[in-house]
């Protein structure tokens, strides 16, 4: 039983707080998320973590030693959408799987986010909680921009990145992004709703049949985030990222132009590995899981033997 109550209503709203459009959403929303939080290994640990803008739900899995990867799920997912990943992810070492304030879940947001800073704020005092002193950071989409934020603003703790098609940041979302975006704001039929999240995810199946599928869905139809757009990155914050970077940049996305964002990313990184895989899509991470874990498996080993 959680004993932290949700943000439910329109109350939440004039306090710019992320919240559930009515009790009826968080209940469709509820029984989506425990359904695809049950396709997940059992966690070692279920975490709420007080931050100044809200609280943090945190999941960990895996051993108890080594140094833990922290992931970051991509805009209107959460925790569970690391489906695909956790078990091959937390083979080798402890994993954190968050719900990024803001945004659907079960963290619950407290005090309004207005800025890059506000997102690295929270984020950092998330890392601050947990009894480990340094963390690998792994995001995708918008968690990857969250990722590099945190880095550029807060690094203390970070030990590496892993960004898998971060949003915003080696290139300017398009248009497209813009349109896929609009399901989480506009009332619309659940059908063009699927065939814009199919739209951002190369094909794939986007059915509610699919347990993750479902959970992103009703987080577009039932949640009303408040957030601040992504700030883009300069040049310069970029370039001043002190630790090791892994990039995977899909050669089908949509949300960047692929090949100028791998070019910007080779270009600025002191410390980078950028991989452009031509036959992914955003939705790299469920459609690649052995590659992705065995590629950060070999880029976590490199940087944890320097």
């Amino acid at each position: 039983m959680d004993t932290i109550a949700p943000n439910i209503g329109p109350a939440f709203k004039a306090r710019k707080l992320g919240h559930f459009r009515d009790a009826a959403g968080y209940e469709r929303y509820r029984r989506a998320y425990d359904r695809a939080m049950a396709a997940l290994p059992a966690p070692g640990a279920t975490l709420d973590v007080p931050t100044g803008f809200g609280t943090v739900r945190a999941y960990r899995f895996g051993p108890e030693e080594g140094v833990p990867l922290v992931l970051l799920p991509g805009r209107t997912a959460a925790a569970p959408m690391w489906e695909a990943n956790l078990a091959g992810l937390a083979r080798s070492r402890p994993v954190y799987a968050l719900d990024l304030v803001g945004e659907p879940g079960l963290s619950v947001q407290t005090r309004p986010l207005t800025s890059a800073e506000d997102q690295a704020a929270w984020l950092a005092s998330l890392i601050d909680g947990l009894p480990e002193e340094e963390f690998h950071v792994l995001g995708l989409s918008i968690g990857g921009w969250a990722a590099v934020n945190l880095a550029v603003r807060r690094p203390a703790g970070v030990r590496s990145l892993v960004l898998l098609e971060p949003g915003a940041t080696f290139g300017p979302i398009t248009w497209k992004v813009v349109v896929v975006s609009l399901g989480s704001v506009l009332p619309m039929p659940g059908a063009l709703r699927r065939q814009l999240l199919g739209w951002i995810s190369g094909g794939a199946d986007t059915s509610e049949d699919d347990p993750v599928a479902a959970l992103i869905a009703s987080g577009m139809r039932d949640f009303a985030p408040s957030l601040p757009l992504p700030e883009y990155p300069a040049d310069g914050q970029i370039a001043g990222i002190d630790v090791p970077v892994l990039v995977v940049i899909a050669g089908r996305s949509i949300i960047h132009d692929p090949g100028k964002a791998a070019a910007r990313a080779r270009r600025l990184l002191r410390h980078g590995t950028v991989e452009l895989w031509p036959e992914a899509s955003h939705a790299v991470n469920g459609e690649f899981p052995e590659r992705i874990e065995a590629t950060v498996d070999a880029f976590l080993a490199k940087v944890e033997a320097t």
